[in-house]
């Protein structure tokens, strides 16, 4: 069946991805960066959570079973609260730290640096209750609902199978001190909420899949799109022959001047021309001078017949020489014994003397 202009079928161009990530249209999921910061807080509360934990012990004691407080006057108030905030600082501090490289992390991960000043402004356009309306019962709200009540079944299932496993401890506390049924439930709630938070991780991957195919999906085109932007990008085809007529116009011109100069144009023997220069008294190598493929090849044999100069075919010499050397630039020293050759031949054929630092390079 033949593609039509108005299916999305082809692939997107990099200047609509360009376009579409400066209006925020990216890949991201927000179920992965809660499910990447809730195992990151519990693994650092299960490897430093200790000494939060035993502050928080300490305090408790003694505001509860300490001396009593003979003074309230405002600046044992604020001493107090000094104190207090400095010492809960140097256990929260490093947590929130942590949660926050990780949540800036996880973003940088999904999208990248984006920077979007326009996204602060106010939208009053988002006021408007038909179109909450239409967001809020929209194909895309209704699957994330779909998708928030299964999370909710997963974490049930994934608890109360974990809770399962330890019934019999759990029914054994009973004959255990306070202090060890604290204990061991905090340590039945730590690997409960770690397994809860790798089951999230792994729903959270799949939405992030899903998410990076729905992109994929939007930013794709219509045939009529790309022509569309193909135009608007390379100009209107009238103003392009033009402009690629007065660059051959200056390309002509350019080696009007340059060929002339050339001691021996080396060729392919009529894809590609390439035009050297030596003056042993002012150059410490040859010097390509002149270079082209097609008509401008075509240019640059006929001017060299037309002053003189010697054509010699050597492919690939001529090949290495318009790849890999830009006019006005010397020939490098791998080519120099061929360069050198061809010189001195041409040379021989003017009847002159070799020079001396062609002689040499051969």
């Amino acid at each position: 069946m033949p593609e039509r202009d108005g299916d999305k079928t082809q692939e997107a161009t990099p200047h609509r991805r360009q376009e579409a990530r400066k209006q925020g249209q990216v890949a991201k999921s927000q179920d992965l960066g809660s499910a990447v910061l809730l195992l990151l807080g519990l693994l650092v509360l299960m490897m430093t959570g200790g000494g939060l934990i035993e502050y928080l012990g300490r305090y408790s004691a003694d505001q509860l079973g300490g001396n009593a407080w003979l003074s309230a006057d405002p600046d044992f108030f604020v001493w107090h609260f000094n104190n207090t905030l400095w010492d809960l600082g140097k256990h929260l501090l490093p947590i929130f730290g942590l949660l926050l490289a990780g949540a800036v992390a996880v973003n940088l991960a999904q999208v990248g640096f984006l920077f979007l000043p326009d996204k602060l402004a106010p939208d009053l356009t988002r006021l408007d209750p038909l179109k909450g309306l239409q967001r809020l019962f929209s194909l895309t709200s209704t699957m994330r609902l779909g998708f928030g009540l299964f999370k909710v079944l997963v974490i049930g299932v994934v608890a109360a199978v974990s809770l399962y496993s330890h019934r019999e401890r759990i029914l054994g506390l009973t004959g255990l001190a306070v202090s060890e049924i604290a204990l061991y439930l905090l340590d039945i709630l730590l690997w409960t909420s770690l397994k809860i938070g790798m089951a999230l991780l792994v729903l959270a991957i799949l939405d992030y899949a899903f998410q990076r195919w729905k992109h994929e999906q939007d930013l794709k085109m219509t045939t009529q799109e790309v022509r569309e932007e193909m135009k608007n990008l390379e100009g209107n085809p009238e103003i392009r022959a033009r402009r690629r007529q007065v660059q051959r116009q200056l390309a002509a011109h350019g080696l009007s001047r340059a060929v002339p100069k050339a001691d021996v144009v080396v060729t392919n023997p009529t894809e590609l021309a390439v035009a050297i220069q030596y003056d042993p008294e002012t150059m410490a190598a040859p010097v390509v001078v002149a270079k082209g493929a097609g008509e401008l090849a075509k240019r640059i044999r006929r001017l060299a017949l037309e002053h003189g100069i010697p054509i010699v075919e050597k492919k690939p010499l001529a090949q290495a020489l318009y790849h890999d050397v830009k006019v006005d630039h010397p020939v490098p020293r791998a080519q120099y014994a061929a360069v050198a050759e061809i010189l001195a031949y041409v040379y021989q054929l003017k009847g002159k003397k070799v020079p001396g630092a062609a002689g040499r390079a051969a």
